[in-house]
């Protein structure tokens, strides 16, 4: 592909990733918010994609996308909170960072325009990601396994507690 239309395709991918955070910011309903932010994951990890980097946007999908957001949604859907026909929208805490937030954004801007990056060096043909995945799937096959039944123990038990909560 030609350059303009990995710029295109960068900002277009970043702008979803802006509407997805906005829609966890802004929407009353937690289960929207829980899949807006999934939304959110999604385009980040398509940006690593656009920038060469498809280890991290593998981790960012297994980790934050399958592991973090689902749990969220999770512990959302088991509270009651999700069925409040009022939830507060706005705290105390509001404007305080509205002004650090943009604080961050005047910094932020600042340096993209001061500062000059270095070019980007080519990318090896064959990198450690290779190796990591020998390793992952040979010699680390059986802790890896043990971790994902570990965590799926613990989100049962999580459910089981929730619910006996809810039965009283």
């Amino acid at each position: 592909m030609t350059d303009w239309i990995y710029v295109v395709a960068f900002y277009g991918v970043a702008g979803v990733a802006l509407l997805g955070g906005l829609g966890v910011l802004f929407f009353r309903n937690l289960f929207h918010a829980g899949l807006s932010l999934i939304l959110s994951l999604f385009a980040v990890a398509s940006l690593f994609v656009l920038l060469g980097a498809e280890f991290l946007a593998g981790v960012q999908v297994l980790v934050y996308v399958g592991a973090v957001a689902v749990l969220i949604l999770f512990a959302v859907m088991l509270t009651q909170r999700i069925t409040a026909r009022r939830v507060r929208r706005y705290t105390r805490a509001l404007i305080p960072a509205a002004l650090v937030t943009l604080g961050l954004a005047v910094v932020t801007v600042f340096v993209m325009v001061k500062v000059e990056l270095p070019a980007i060096a080519p990318i090896p043909e064959a990198s450690a990601i290779d190796e990591l995945a020998d390793q992952l799937l040979s010699t680390y096959l059986l802790p890896f396994e043990v971790i994902s039944l570990l965590l799926l123990g613990a989100l049962v038990g999580a459910i089981v507690l929730a619910r006996k909560e809810e039965r009283r």
